[in-house]
């Protein structure tokens, strides 16, 4: 696919994802204009950012068939076998991680995907691989679990029962 291509494909995309967007908000009668007494109506920035959206994306069109931008004009190649690759390997490694976090709960979880990712994606040191390892899970239980009090999934019961001493340890020193 050409750069070119990839243009057109996006904005007729985006065009018929605001016009479907519009139509939703019409179809559940939800009021797009302003209400008396209340303020905006539930529809009103739904509707009014879509056909926002559906004007500039009728605009690329309009654009693109005048070929008046350079990427209307560029035939290279829109994205590389390599970029592909990339990418395919991120959002798998990705959907591991959100797999893992089910059965091994998101802090062991999060060790085994920054090993992958830092060491043999990035190919960065053995030193800042362990760092980021250890660190994130550190970072992400401290964020999540002590300062905003939010519970992320432990995995299986026998990872949550191995991972009560961490809240035990906690509670017991901090409280």
């Amino acid at each position: 696919m050409t750069v070119r291509t990839a243009e057109l494909l996006m904005a007729i995309t985006t065009l018929l994802v605001s016009l479907g967007l519009m139509l939703n908000v019409y179809t559940d009668d939800l009021s797009i204009g302003w209400v008396r007494g209340r303020g905006p109506g539930a529809g009103m920035w739904p509707f009014w950012l879509s056909a926002g959206m559906a004007l500039a994306s009728v605009a690329t069109l309009v654009r693109w068939a005048q070929k008046k931008t350079p990427e209307s004009r560029n035939t290279d190649p829109y994205i590389s076998r390599d970029t592909i690759f990339l990418v395919s390997i991120s959002a798998g490694s990705v959907l591991a991680l959100l797999i893992m976090m089910t059965f091994i709960g998101t802090y062991l979880a999060l060790v085994v995907f920054m090993l992958f990712f830092v060491r043999f994606m990035g190919r960065h040191s053995w030193p800042m691989t362990l760092g980021f390892a250890i660190g994130t899970p550190i970072f992400v239980y401290l964020l999540f679990e002590v300062a905003l009090t939010k519970y992320l999934p432990k995995g299986l019961p026998i990872f949550e029962d191995a991972f009560l001493w961490v809240d035990n340890f906690r509670y017991e020193w901090f409280y």
